[in-house]
């Protein structure tokens, strides 16, 4: 294998890595966002469940007050029920007191409802609360983890490029450069290997004397179809050559 190309499939290898770490890298405060958006969801739902708990006991204690208040006016109206100057007069007393016995009564009712609705209210805040707090604990776990492995990322990817410098350094000037303007043209990808007949990208069958050639090695070769340079790893052995399914089926197998 020409040493340009030997060199060219360590500088593929070494651009497939750099462009999986920088979309990693890209990633991360995408990711970051979800999990802080997610938490800020909980927090909010929260916040909701003290907002009703809060309005809940509100109401409770006006609901006492109105029935302190209309205690006081029933004691108050009782006093002057015995000043009455005729029967008019205590009729309209008599009727004020049913009226405040009503509010009392409807009050006393409605806070029969609130402390059945306070205790869930109650249950849901406590226990938000405790999850708020645990998941608070690992959202602030997981972005050190990634601000972490951004600098992990960053550190790996500087070594490579100082690896990558040195292998362009050894190639032929003009094949770096036809590697390059391969890989901008093909998605990041400038080299592919040549098996079963087949360039192992666009999978189109390569020409006998194409492959002939290929095999040789003597010379930097294009794939016809897609235009990337073109390796071939000949077998190591016989066996290499025979197909796995022909192998498992062999006699002694």
């Amino acid at each position: 294998m020409l040493p340009d190309i030997k060199h060219a499939i360590r500088l593929q290898i070494l651009d497939d890595r750099i462009t999986v770490l920088t979309k990693e890298i890209a990633a991360l405060p995408k990711h970051i966002a979800e999990i802080e958006k997610k938490l800020e969801g909980h927090l909010r739902r929260l916040e909701a469940d003290k907002a009703a708990l809060s309005a809940n006991q509100k109401d409770r204690k006006k609901m006492e007050t109105d029935i302190q208040t209309n205690e006081q006016k029933i004691s108050k109206l009782k006093g002057q029920m015995n000043d009455a100057k005729n029967n008019e007069q205590y009729q309209a007393f008599q009727h004020e007191i049913g009226f405040c016995q009503q509010e009392i009564a409807r009050c006393e009712e409605r806070i029969l409802v609130l402390m059945g609705a306070s205790e869930p209210l109650d249950q849901n805040v406590k226990a938000a609360e405790v999850a708020l707090a645990a998941e608070k604990k690992d959202v602030d776990a997981e972005k050190k983890r990634m601000q972490e492995r951004t600098v992990a990322d960053r550190q790996e990817i500087e070594k490579l490029k100082g690896e990558r410098v040195g292998i362009v350094a050894q190639m032929t000037p003009k094949i770096a450069s036809e590697y390059e303007r391969i890989r901008k043209g093909r998605a990041g990808v400038a080299i592919a290997e040549a098996v079963n007949g087949r360039c192992s990208k666009c999978n189109i069958m390569l020409r006998p004397q194409f492959l002939q050639d290929l095999k040789l090695g003597h010379s930097i070769m294009i794939c016809e179809s897609c235009r990337r340079m073109l390796y071939y790893n000949a077998p190591e052995s016989f066996d290499d050559l025979v197909p796995q399914s022909v192998r498992d089926t062999a006699p002694g197998r």
